[in-house]
């Protein structure tokens, strides 16, 4: 059975990360979606509200399709989900270098884990959790870039916290 896993913060979840979570779900026999924190990321979601957005967000994919919560070396997490792949999905020249690099450390780190680049759909490429974000908190509509209950999620946090520029 070839279990892949696709990791990211997902803060929020957009169409770009649901496109590459539809691609890789085809590629394998299970794909867990790994939601992890980043110390270098101020997210706008907890763990528990990314994790609870990401499991709604992907349940029309399939049931061979997982959820779960991790907080350490993506290697150890993929070794420990047993997965052979590791998939990725890039925008950008810049996504590109960041990820060749990090494909490079993983598999010094364990040579028997391949990663795999899925390109985002060109339609969707500019799309980023960072600016998706930056958007709402000054008040622009981000309707394009992500799911209805994804925006009222981000739309009713931005209230909460305070938009910027008003």
């Amino acid at each position: 059975m070839l279990i892949g896993v696709y990791p990211g913060t997902f803060d929020p979840i957009t169409l770009g990360h649901m496109d590459i979570a539809r691609r890789a779900a085809s590629l394998v026999d299970e794909l867990v979606i790994g939601v992890t924190t980043n110390p270098s990321k101020s997210p706008m979601f907890s763990l528990e509200e990314r994790m609870a957005m990401v499991s709604r967000e992907v349940a029309e994919i399939g049931s061979h399709v997982r959820v779960t919560a991790f907080d350490s070396l993506l290697m150890k997490f993929a070794e420990r989900e047993g997965a052979r792949v590791i998939v990725r999905g890039l925008r950008a020249v810049a996504d590109f270098e960041y990820e060749y690099q990090m494909a490079g450390m993983n598999q010094q780190l364990n040579d028997d884990i391949e990663t795999i680049f899925l390109m985002a759909d060109a339609a969707l490429q500019p799309i980023a959790s960072k600016l998706v974000k930056e958007i709402a908190m000054y008040g622009g509509d981000i309707t394009p870039f992500v799911t209805p209950p994804v925006r009222d999620e981000v739309v009713a946090r931005v209230e909460k916290i305070g938009r910027k520029g008003s």
